[in-house]
């Protein structure tokens, strides 16, 4: 018996056309439906057997489901999830992998009809690709995916999401609302915002009269690598854990200070211990 029956995804992209596509390798999903705006990326994902079927209509689609993974961005996650919680099958279960949870699921958790149940989760894994081409199956392994429970959380929901997750291959961890979004504004939220600033810093300099974006090489290349993310989903990300991402800019602007002040007074030894702290620190996450 599979995990789950019936699963629909509601956006079939990287996120959720990866997780379609490890837990159909793994035996544990029936049927797999897909939900979206985008019938050329939905047909693309029937074409190469990551869903079933497809339906452009969230409340057609989640009929008869036992299992609505949500990855949309996450400002649209309340709303589609109001949309289809008078629709869902008793037993349901809704969880969803945005990377925001405070708003999201406080307002979902009211949504949910009696004996459907709304679970939180957020897995710790993406590129700066996007739409199902782009998806596969081992984006979860060895990564960690946070699944956030509340006092109301049912306990067989719960225990049903988390083992999704391990079945793709990651470790869950289990972390109240608000301390998941201070994480991931440090450890992903501000570094995309970094690259993004840097990227438009380099590129509007303007010292010279041309553009001196076009001579970077390997390290800004690497360095910004998520600055190609969907710019759509950024935003959304940026408003909603506004008040995290906000205070880790802070807290970030104040150590590019401290590196400023020390090479600005030529002060070396401070420079490679500032250097060195960082590189040790950097090291022991390999």
């Amino acid at each position: 018996m599979p995990l789950i029956n019936r699963m629909a995804i509601i956006g079939v992209g990287l996120i959720g056309g990866s997780l379609a596509r490890i837990l159909r390798e793994r035996g544990e999903v029936g049927e797999i439906v897909g939900i979206g705006r985008g019938e050329a990326n939905l047909a693309k994902a029937v074409e190469l057997g990551v869903v079933d079927r497809y339906v452009l209509d969230p409340v057609s689609g989640v009929a008869g489901a036992d299992l609505v993974f949500l990855a949309t961005p996450v400002c649209s996650i309340p709303e589609i999830t109001a949309l289809i919680a008078p629709h869902l099958a008793p037993g349901c279960v809704v969880t969803d992998g945005g990377s925001v949870k405070e708003e999201i699921v406080a307002a979902c958790e009211p949504l949910m009809p009696a004996g459907v149940h709304f679970v939180g989760g957020h897995p710790i894994a993406g590129t700066e690709h996007s739409g199902v081409e782009a998806s596969f199956s081992s984006l979860y392994r060895g990564k960690r995916c946070i699944v956030t429970p509340t006092s109301h959380t049912d306990r067989d929901a719960l225990a049903k999401v988390v083992r999704m997750w391990e079945a793709a291959g990651s470790e869950v961890i289990l972390m109240d609302v608000e301390r998941h979004d201070r994480v991931v504004a440090a450890i992903s939220h501000l570094p995309h915002m970094v690259a993004y600033a840097l990227v438009n810093a380099v590129e509007g300099y303007d010292r010279f009269e041309e553009s001196i974006i076009r001579y970077s090489a390997g390290g800004f290349r690497d360095f910004t690598r998520i600055a190609s993310s969907d710019p759509a989903m950024w935003r959304d990300i940026a408003l909603m854990n506004r008040e995290g991402i906000v205070e880790m800019m802070d807290h970030f602007t104040d150590y590019f200070g401290r590196l400023r002040a020390l090479v600005a007074a030529r002060d070396a030894d401070g420079l490679e211990r500032f250097f060195r702290d960082s590189k040790e620190s950097r090291d022991a996450i390999l």
